[in-house]
């Protein structure tokens, strides 16, 4: 299903939600033009992590798919902070793991492919078509949550837009530095578009850039809000109440939806643009 099918599906599930139309991704007049887009949209993704704190070190990529070549995928260069990322520091990988010359950087110290990266979205982009934009990072709570070994419970309204549609990922053997390991990853991710990493991190999944950014800051977020919830809990002795599963399931085809995330993701990108002063093919 394309994303604009997907806006169409989610304001029909939400129709006492949204009234009016939706906006949805751009249109392109060529293959070229599209991956211009995509390089100038994936930097402000790093961007927008980097300003988030979701950084850790070298630690953290998000890779999109090439519209010209989609066995090829973007992703950023090793040593290069996420704050820094623009459009001609991003490089082209095929699934052999060779950065390939269109990527633009033809020398200097960041034209290095970060092994883990290679090894984890290679392998997700891989096994699915569907998969535009794989963002994984060792986000604070992201990460203290994973350390608990279990999924998200249906605990609020947002978290809901999470259910049954993520993982728990149980083994951590080090640092992701062979294919097997990117393979049992992307194994246990499935059909899904988000894992939890034991003791190591989020894994986000989606059709778009835009979606895959809104889904990793609701999982951050949700991982957040159940820490909060689980020591509020235990110091008052109480049990927290879940949300009814129907409920849940209702609930999560408006807010699980790839074209809801779309649109609230969008917003992500309005906000850092107008704080840039920068947009895509001119400056404001």
């Amino acid at each position: 299903m394309s994303n604009r099918q997907d806006m169409n599906a989610a304001a029909g599930n939400a129709a006492k939600t949204f009234r009016g139309r939706l906006p949805g991704p751009p249109v392109f007049e060529s293959k070229l033009e599209e991956r211009e887009y995509v390089k100038f949209r994936l930097a402000q993704a790093f961007r927008i992590f980097g300003n988030r704190g979701y950084d850790e070190g070298v630690a953290g990529h998000i890779t999109v798919r090439d519209p010209i070549s989609p066995d090829c995928f973007w992703v950023n260069p090793f040593g290069l902070h996420f704050k820094l990322i623009q459009p001609s520091d991003l490089l082209l990988v095929n699934h052999q793991g060779e950065i390939l010359e269109e990527s633009g950087q033809k020398d200097g110290p960041f034209r290095i492919l970060n092994t883990a990266a290679f090894m984890i979205h290679s392998a997700i982009h891989a096994a699915r078509p569907d998969v535009l934009c794989a963002a994984h990072s060792h986000s604070i709570y992201g990460k203290a949550f994973s350390a608990l070994g279990k999924t998200l419970d249906p605990i609020n309204q947002d978290v809901c837009a999470f259910y049954n549609d993520h993982v728990l990922y149980k083994q951590y053997n080090g640092i992701v530095l062979d294919e097997v390991e990117g393979k049992a990853i992307t194994e246990a991710l499935g059909s899904k578009k988000a894992a939890i990493l034991q003791n190591h991190g989020l894994l986000v999944a989606t059709s778009s850039i835009e979606a895959t950014v809104h889904f990793y800051i609701t999982l951050e977020r949700s991982c957040e809000a159940q820490l909060l919830m689980d020591a509020a809990a235990a110091a008052n002795g109480i049990k927290t109440v879940f949300i009814d599963s129907a409920d849940a399931a209702e609930t999560a085809k408006v807010l699980g939806s790839q074209g809801t995330a779309w649109l609230k993701g969008n917003m992500q990108f309005m906000v850092l643009e107008q704080e840039e002063g920068v947009r895509y093919k001119h400056t404001a």
